[in-house]
């Protein structure tokens, strides 16, 4: 039996790591936005383009201005990311009495 859990283990840490080495791409408004996650749905990045930041006139918006925005929006989806993984990890601890369960976080 311990064998068998052993090599299910094993199998669910090869599936975790195909899946992080994948990508999903969503898009909006024709492309306007487009959201990349990893196969794990772990943000990765977002694309805008000057029609999504100003639709009635896309040539005033240059392009520091579209990578600054993605480079904000990036940073606000990671940290929101990281704080919410380490609240869901700290309440499992306790359900668990603080032993790691591997998937479960």
């Amino acid at each position: 039996m311990m064998k068998k859990a052993q090599t299910i283990q094993k199998k669910l840490q090869e599936a975790q790591e195909e899946l992080a080495n994948e990508e999903v791409t969503a898009e909006v408004q024709n492309g306007a936005i487009k959201v990349t996650l990893d196969g794990k749905a772990q943000f990765k990045s977002i694309k805008l383009s000057k029609e999504a930041i100003n639709s009635e006139n896309p040539d005033s918006v240059d392009d520091d201005t579209v990578e600054m925005l993605e480079d904000l929006i990036t940073t606000a989806i990671k940290q929101a990311t990281e704080q919410a993984t380490s609240k869901m990890e700290a309440k499992m601890k306790s359900i668990t009495g603080g032993i790691s369960i591997p998937g479960l976080f």
